[in-house]
């Protein structure tokens, strides 16, 4: 898994933190505020084909062009909701709402920061490419505090770093630029279907980290994934089992 690579790429939401159902409840509260519905009568009411609500979202937000996909994301949630207020006022407000979840409730997934740190004192170059917002990584800077995100990473790109969002292969494709490696160095870390898709469009092996929050999209995450890891605990093992000492 390790072996004959140089750098580590790690997705954050739902790979590193356990936030995908952080942004579910988000979701959720705000389609009961603005609907009054459960989620599985909104579902039905507006005729939507997905699993749960984070399949609705990811499948919404992989198809988004702008250059804010998240307001985009929100004019079609304004669409679905029949309501005159603003997409821009309902983005104010799921990120208002988020963060609330954040503050009290964002934290490292367990051992996810001892495998970062057995991988920096190895000798890894470690990157993140996340999608979420600079904004957001501030706030995790202050909540992440067993693993510092700015010591442990050598390259960080969230949303504003790039043009086009998982699955598209920009992100990836930029950190290895930044790093001069190629593809068969690196190795990602990943959680969800869009995520697995960027590393494969980018010719990036990739290890699938289980987060239950993606079981909507499990056969086809495990048909796609060169790896796969129950947990952190389990691709330690693996790590030392390796026993690689990368000058």
């Amino acid at each position: 898994m390790f072996k004959d690579k140089k750098v580590i790429i790690f997705d954050m939401d739902g790979t590193l933190i356990d936030s995908v159902g952080m942004w579910n409840k988000t979701d959720e509260t705000l389609i009961k505020k603005f609907t009054n519905k459960s989620i599985d009568e909104f579902f039905t009411e507006n005729d939507i084909q997905a699993k749960d609500i984070g399949q609705m979202r990811d499948s919404i937000l992989a198809k988004c062009k702008s250059g804010d996909i998240y307001l985009e994301y929100c004019s079609w949630l304004k669409a679905k909701f029949k309501t005159d207020t603003p997409a821009e006022e309902i983005l104010k407000l799921r990120w208002n709402i988020a963060n609330k979840y954040i503050i009290n409730e964002v934290d490292y997934k367990e051992d996810a920061d001892i495998l970062l740190k057995k991988l920096k004192e190895k000798g890894y170059i470690l990157a993140l490419a996340t999608t979420t917002t600079k904004d957001r990584l501030d706030i995790y800077r202050k909540k992440l505090k067993k693993a510092d995100i700015d010591k442990i990473f050598t390259v960080i790109l969230s949303k504003e770093d790039v043009e086009h969002k998982k699955p598209s292969p920009e992100i990836h494709n930029k950190i290895m630029k930044k790093l001069n490696v190629t593809p068969k160095e690196c190795l990602v870390i990943e959680d969800a279907l869009i995520g697995v898709q960027a590393a494969k469009n980018a010719g990036i092996e990739v290890v699938n980290m289980y987060d239950k929050y993606s079981d909507s999209d499990r056969e086809e995450i495990n048909k796609l994934s060169d790896y796969k890891g129950k947990n952190f605990k389990e691709l330690i093992d693996i790590l030392d089992r390796e026993n690689r000492d990368v000058p």
